[in-house]
């Protein structure tokens, strides 16, 4: 018996080959494709909060205090008698904000001084003595010190968060542009006479951009983590604002009778650090060559 032949279309294209290499390629992969259908079910549920809660987050119903969950409140009532299930919803919105919000600007940051530090020579010796000094205090520590001065909101905690996040970029980067700039192309395209920003952009940047992808994911799932935490201990965001953090930090009083308003909260957090983590390690297995290669 022969084998059957490909099917080609009438420009004489192959159109069934590609979908065997699809498939083995998602199969090599499993934990990008978990981690990225997680992180997708997360996201449509913060942006669909509106028409999934049941409850305005802020209503506050005396009479409704503690309850366990129910059919009418599905995931229970906190001390002040809200819906925990519309304020977990609410809440997946500050974190997905926080955390997509510090990897765009601690990666555009940290890729810029990076730069910085790997081309322009006498730079890189001030430079990354400074980012050490940064990297030397805990993102924690220094979040809640740069929050201690200044007023509670959205901005302010991105910005007490990302400017931790920015040296672990930064580093990144500098390893990357010293690598770079000895490469053959590169000193080609300055021996030409090239300008430096020119050759930045064709020729670096392009060579950069899986691992700072990989890196950006990581850095959101600290951004999430450390958010939750500063809410958590009453220096993030506003108490009145619906986030996981406020959440567990309110529940914690009450977990002796009223289990729920941490557990819900708690679980949603895990796992959206769980999806972007699992999806940063199936991005650096699916972007690293050698392993591409294997494919």
């Amino acid at each position: 018996m022969t084998a059957a032949l490909p099917i080609e279309d009438d420009t004489g294209v192959d159109t069934q080959a590609p979908r065997p290499r699809r498939w083995r390629w998602l199969r090599k992969h499993p934990t990008l494709i978990a981690g990225a259908l997680m992180l997708v079910i997360v996201a449509i549920i913060a942006i669909a909060a509106p028409h999934i809660a049941n409850y305005d987050p802020q209503d506050i119903d005396p009479l409704a205090r503690l309850q366990p969950p129910s059919a009418e409140h599905y995931f229970g009532t906190d001390a002040l008698g809200r819906d925990v299930f519309s304020r977990a919803v609410w809440g997946g919105r500050v974190s997905l904000i926080v955390g997509i919000s510090v990897a765009i600007f601690a990666t555009v940051i940290g890729v810029v001084i990076g730069l910085v530090a790997g081309f322009v020579r006498w730079a890189d010796g001030p430079i990354m003595r400074f980012m050490d000094g940064l990297m030397a205090i805990p993102g924690i520590l220094l979040a809640i010190a740069l929050m201690a001065v200044t007023k509670a909101s959205m901005t302010t905690v991105i910005v007490a968060i990302t400017i931790p996040e920015i040296p672990r970029v930064a580093r990144l980067m500098r390893s990357l542009a010293l690598t770079l700039r000895e490469q053959l192309y590169v000193e080609a395209a300055h021996a030409v006479g090239t300008r430096l920003p020119t050759i930045l952009w064709r020729h670096v940047l392009p060579n950069t951009v899986a691992p700072l992808i990989v890196q950006a994911t990581f850095v959101a799932a600290s951004a999430v983590l450390i958010e939750a935490s500063l809410s958590f201990l009453g220096v993030g965001i506003p108490a009145q604002v619906p986030s996981w953090g406020n959440m567990m930090a309110e529940g914690r009083n009450f977990v002796a009778v009223a289990f729920h308003i941490i557990l819900y909260p708690g679980v949603f957090l895990a796992l959206t650090v769980l999806a972007i983590n699992l999806l940063g390690d199936g991005l650096r297995d699916a972007l690293d060559p050698r392993l591409a290669r294997q494919l």
